[in-house]
């Protein structure tokens, strides 16, 4: 596959850690506003707007795109952003914990993703693209990275290993404890080279900014009809890490209410459609097994496949949508039910304990992560994943750097 070098807008190095910012779809409004509370530099001043401004104002506003905008002109100005003289390819390195990914920095062809040779696992939702469309379009620049994986290549992992053995260019410790650290590459033609033997590349994170940025390609192209294909919003903005260096932890389920039925009526129902038995954890231990928080109890929930099952049907969280939350709950499109609610893993299962001795919520279901093979050969196929299937750790962060489209 293609990658392209460019010319990034970079956080200035001393910066670098006050820029830094969680996406923008990981929290709310007043969630962003206290995350930039007292940092003027925060990227959140970009991505989210609104969090300077009224209270009351829509953040869908031509306004809050425009305010958006503004102030990444001003972080330009000022030299908060500092933009590279010739077009470039970084190493990102993430370090949470003992987790460690190294991830390179660059521009994807929109080209590519239409002909499928960046693969996708999950639907978009047509008013979050056009949210980031707008985006796209109002600030003339793809604020936040595209989270892709490709499958591990020897000498791509080579020039990754010689890198990271210079100095960096930014290197800090966010507030959650994630480091974070970037180099320049400094023969990024070589890299361009090497990615031509990956064959394909699969979108982990991130699908409305993939989506958006394709969109922001073809109106462009429409209008402008003597192209050459070089043009820069004809690529996006990604961050492609090697498969075996991923982390995904589980994306755990809240139910408010059992559809009438009484406890015992629904563990009834449950085990006539599972192997219920006592959990000995409220973790499951590997694939094929789901843990049920019902009445104080933990249960552990086990089944079997047919063997001519298609590989998104075998993922646990499809397990659990057709044959509990459909059938029994009555949950029949996730995307959109009021009575349903996602809990990333990194929270852990006390959370999902405490939702649910709180009265909010009747039953949780805490499940064992997705596997990374399990995405790629969905895509493959060209498979859709339930939704909330996954959730990538760490995330990437917004505002170290900013790919502007001419």
């Amino acid at each position: 596959m293609k990658i392209k070098a460019f010319k990034a807008w970079c956080a200035r190095p001393d910066l670098a850690a006050q820029v830094a910012a969680v996406p923008y779809d990981v929290v709310d409004t007043a969630e962003a506003r206290a995350l930039a509370v007292g940092n003027p530099y925060s990227f959140l001043h970009v991505s989210r707007a609104e969090i300077d401004m009224d209270p009351g104002v829509n953040p869908y506003s031509d306004t809050v795109y425009g305010r958006g905008r503004d102030t990444l002109i001003r972080f330009q100005k000022e030299g908060v952003l500092q933009q590279e003289s010739a077009p470039q390819l970084f190493l990102y390195r993430q370090t949470m914990g003992r987790h460690v990914q190294r991830g390179i920095v660059a521009c994807c062809s929109t080209v590519e993703y239409e002909n499928k040779i960046i693969k996708i696992h999950e639907k978009t939702r047509q008013d979050k693209e056009d949210d980031r469309t707008r985006h796209i379009n109002t600030l003339n620049a793809q604020s936040g990275p595209v989270f892709l994986l490709y499958r591990d290549d020897a000498v791509l992992n080579a020039l990754v290993s010689e890198t990271e053995n210079n100095a960096p260019q930014f290197d800090f410790v966010a507030a959650d404890g994630i480091a974070h650290a970037g180099w320049k590459f400094q023969n990024p033609d070589v890299v361009t080279r090497a990615f031509l033997n990956v064959s394909v590349a699969y979108i982990a994170d991130g699908h409305h900014r993939a989506a958006s940025a394709v969109r922001v390609a073809r109106e462009r192209r429409a209008l402008n009809p003597g192209q050459t294909g070089n043009e820069s919003y004809n690529w996006f903005l990604g961050v492609l890490f090697p498969a075996s260096q991923m982390q995904i932890l589980a994306y755990n389920r809240l139910i408010k209410d059992l559809n009438g039925l009484t406890q015992s009526g629904f563990m009834d129902a449950v085990s006539a459609r599972f192997t219920v038995t006592p959990a000995t954890s409220p973790t499951p231990s590997a694939p094929g097994r789901m843990c049920m928080l019902l009445g104080g109890k933990w249960h552990e929930l086990t089944w079997t496949i047919p063997a001519d099952t298609r590989p998104e049907g075998r993922l646990d969280v499809a397990v659990l949508q057709e044959r509990l939350l459909a059938p029994l709950l009555g949950i029949d499109d996730p995307r959109t039910s009021k009575r349903i609610e996602f809990v990333g893993g990194i929270r852990g299962t006390a959370e999902l304990e405490k939702r649910v001795a709180s009265g909010d919520h009747q039953v949780a279901f805490s499940m064992h992560p997705t596997i990374v093979e399990q995405l790629m050969d969905i895509a493959d196929v060209g498979g859709v994943m339930p939704p909330k299937s996954t959730w990538f750790e760490p995330k990437l962060r917004d505002g170290l750097f900013t790919h502007v489209l001419g």
